[in-house]
């Protein structure tokens, strides 16, 4: 099956920095796509390759299997949707909609009918007369999900399409974008830096650091068995023991490994360990109330900061323990994931 979208070498510049550095992937058709890394990492460089909003220096982009690489945009049956929306103030809802029919010539009745399915389709029939001026922020993030939808691309381009919203709405949009890439069966590679994001909604998730990917694998995969310290670190903020403290907490010719916070137990400085399980000794520099569980900052004797997450029910068998306090965080062997790279 050919790819719906194909990265081959591809390299992009700017002076003396490598937005884009050798990267290589492929996203099949139909996938939900994520690309998930720092401000400064390359995945909105490699977006506005995939858009023709920018070229590559080198290496190739395909789409369906045809080189694009100096194609215009205009000429890519691709659409963005962006993180301010980019709606006219001054059109109603029902004609920003019917705007990309619109320019491409397709007459009133036929774009007006389209741009009502669209609307119907994220649930906006009802607002087809009002400006955006008049709609909330998510109303407004479905009006521009219409408009680029309406073209019917083979492929949706969605860069931090939901970094304006609060965190409640944010999280009811994840589940709708979801829901609405599931019955279109349209690809869509999805721009973002919120790890929870990436992880709700895709199929599958690269990691970007420096212009390259540093892991790329489907979500529970990337959680559980992260390759590297840095998709350790931001993809959930798991601790990293680098070599030399990987040696010194379980023995030598020990490679990095990370251990999750939530597999992490806080004990008292006298509290029996199991056969299975390593310990370090440290102080407590804070304690964060999430909750349902509560993040215990440790500083070990070794120099690192290192988290557990620790629910209330724990918590009880700690009273009395508080910031400064000597505990031992402690995990099972078999929780440590063994790393590569930095």
């Amino acid at each position: 099956m050919t790819s719906a979208i194909e990265f081959r070498g591809v390299a992009r510049a700017f002076g003396d920095v490598r937005a884009v550095d050798d990267v290589s992937f492929s996203i099949e058709p139909g996938e939900f796509f994520a690309m998930l890394g720092p401000s400064g990492s390359g995945k909105t460089t490699c977006l506005r390759l995939v858009a023709g909003f920018d070229l590559p220096d080198a290496g190739q982009i395909l789409l369906d299997g045809a080189d694009v690489s100096a194609v215009p945009p205009y000429e890519r049956n691709v659409n963005t949707v962006f993180q301010d929306y980019a709606l006219f103030p001054h059109m109603t809802v029902l004609e920003n909609v019917a705007y990309g029919p619109r320019v491409r010539g397709v007459d009133a009745a036929t774009r007006s009918q389209r741009a009502r399915e669209m609307l119907d389709l994220v649930q906006l029939g009802s607002q087809a007369a009002r400006r955006p001026a008049q709609l909330s922020g998510g109303q407004r993030q479905r009006v521009a999900l219409a408009r680029a939808l309406i073209n019917q691309p083979k492929v949706l381009l969605l860069d931090e399409p939901l970094g304006a919203l609060d965190l409640k709405l944010r999280e009811e949009m994840q589940i709708e974008l979801k829901g609405l890439q599931r019955r279109l069966g349209i690809t869509f590679v999805y721009v973002t830096h919120d790890q929870g994001e990436a992880l709700s909604m895709a199929d599958r998730v690269a990691v970007f650091n420096k212009g390259r990917i540093e892991q790329l694998a489907v979500p529970r995969d990337l959680y559980a068995r992260p390759a590297t310290a840095f998709v350790a670190r931001f993809v959930g903020s798991a601790n990293v023991a680098q070599a030399e403290l990987a040696a010194r907490l379980m023995g030598t010719g020990t490679q990095p490994f990370a251990v999750r916070a939530e597999n992490v137990a806080v004990l008292g400085e006298s509290t029996p360990l199991g056969a299975e399980s390593v310990a370090a000794a440290g102080a407590v520099v804070a304690v964060q109330f999430h909750g349902a569980a509560s993040r215990w900052q440790v500083k070990l004797d070794a120099g690192e900061v290192w988290s557990a997450l620790v629910t209330e029910e724990d918590a009880r068998s700690l009273n009395g323990l508080e910031v400064g306090a000597r505990v031992r965080l402690a995990w099972l062997r078999t929780a440590a994931v063994p790393l590569s790279g930095n």
